[in-house]
């Protein structure tokens, strides 16, 4: 399993991760604001369709290294809100919902979830996400970050400073794509 996640159609990315079950334990990392602003956004989620999705992003928290945060992400220095809405969701094993719905091009984040022994199999796809460039390589990035800091969360690790990797990571995309 590639730690990549893979262009699978244009304006689409998937990531598989595995790990540490159970299910119900990764299902809250992905539901719970306390546990969801360990890796990527806090805000509340109403777990229905159609329900609303609050994310609070405040990348300065998800790890205890101090950064600088680059130029170019300047203005989420003090955080960013998005909103989004439920359009399915089964627990433990399905949710997607619409990715900053405010915007002309919202997307959609779908989560599966698939029991593998004791471990957890996370797939995560990101569509609609059209054929600008830039964004696909900063989404592609701050997926790969966001999804290494939820798996050293979940092996009781301490992540790596979230800018520093993400920095990194624009690098990687920017190669694989081209």
């Amino acid at each position: 399993m590639s730690n990549y996640g893979t262009f699978t159609e244009p304006g689409t990315i998937r990531f598989e991760r595995l790990l540490p079950g159970p299910i119900e334990r990764v299902w809250e990392y992905l539901t719970e604001s306390e546990k969801r602003g360990k890796w990527l956004a806090t805000g509340e989620m109403e777990l229905r369709v159609g329900g609303k999705v609050e994310l609070i992003f405040n990348h300065a928290d998800l790890s205890p290294h101090d950064e600088q945060i680059p130029e170019k992400y300047k203005q989420f220095q003090y955080g960013t809100r998005h909103v989004g809405t439920i359009t399915a969701i089964d627990p433990p094993r399905l949710l997607s919902h619409t990715w900053m719905e405010t915007s002309e091009d919202a997307s959609e984040v779908t989560y599966e979830l698939f029991e593998k022994g004791e471990n957890v199999l996370l797939v995560l796809t990101h569509r609609r996400l059209g054929d600008d460039r830039d964004l696909l390589i900063s989404v592609g990035a701050g997926w790969h970050t966001h999804l290494g800091i939820l798996v050293d969360h979940l092996n009781g690790r301490t992540p790596k400073g979230f800018w520093g990797m993400h920095g990194k990571m624009e690098e990687e995309y920017a190669e694989r794509i081209g």
